[in-house]
């Protein structure tokens, strides 16, 4: 891998992953394009999965050290309640990450005609929550699990996370800042621990990345990365994701004609 290709692999994480577009399948487009083998880039890709979790910090800081703090005094309080619903809403995606590993790791094969249609879904997901509409609510327990489960679902290559968290708490009627807010921080924990267990699990090739390369792709993850996380914030709040739904349906269809 060269600082190019780098560069390229970083702004497309950093973005990708906080807007509707699928950084997974992006990056299965990226790479098959390159011609890049994520097998002999892995602490590349564990560099670029931090920078954005770093980003998802930087902007959420204060949120995060209240409910921390709020949590710490040991009562249930709203802050509790909050770090409860977060929990819940990674259940899903613990299950799917501990029982379907291997099905799910063979998806990510380069296959840009399966992210093509996964990417259609995508579009789906996001025109429903533009056409469906309910009244905003505070999101409750049975709305994380379910807010959970797109999350889980979200694994598979083309299929857009906060793109299908975000709609999927639209449809069901949580307001629009709230789900924005909670869609971003539900993924801390999993990242960070899936990056962690791969790490520990002695399996993976460390990869051929130079530290300067590797720091290349970080920098421009984590700058991108803050800067779509910020902006996206304001999108759902301005209900602007059918704009996503076209673009996916648009290189979903790309996907599926030039694999």
């Amino acid at each position: 891998m060269n600082w190019f290709e780098a560069i390229a692999l970083g702004l497309i994480q950093g973005l990708t992953e906080f807007l509707p577009i699928s950084s997974s399948g992006h990056l299965e487009i990226t790479k098959s394009l390159f011609g890049i083998d994520p097998e002999t880039n892995f602490y590349f890709t564990i560099a670029v999965h931090g920078a954005t979790v770093l980003s998802t910090i930087v902007v959420f800081w204060k949120e995060i050290i209240e409910l921390i703090t709020g949590t710490l005094k040991f009562k249930m309080n709203d802050e509790t309640s909050y770090v409860l619903k977060l929990i819940v809403s990674m259940i899903p995606v613990g299950i799917a990450g501990l029982l379907l590993k291997d099905p799910i790791e063979k998806l990510f094969n380069g296959n840009i005609i399966f992210v093509g249609f996964m990417l259609l879904v995508t579009s789906a997901l996001l025109a429903s929550a533009h056409f469906i509409r309910k009244k905003d609510r505070e999101i409750g327990y049975l709305d994380a699990l379910v807010i959970g489960i797109a999350q889980a679902i979200a694994v598979i290559p083309g299929i857009s996370r906060s793109g299908a968290t975000i709609s999927a708490g639209l449809v069901i009627g949580n307001s629009k800042d709230k789900i924005a807010r909670f869609s971003f921080l539900m993924v801390l924990a999993p990242i960070i621990g899936a990056n962690i267990l791969e790490i520990m699990s002695g399996e993976v090739n460390p990869g051929s990345s130079s530290a300067g390369i590797i720091l290349i792709g970080f920098l421009a993850a984590f700058i991108s990365g803050y800067l779509a996380c910020r902006w996206m914030i304001g999108l759902v709040k301005k209900s602007k994701l059918i704009w996503f739904s076209i673009y996916c349906l648009i290189i979903g269809m790309l996907s599926i004609f030039l694999g």
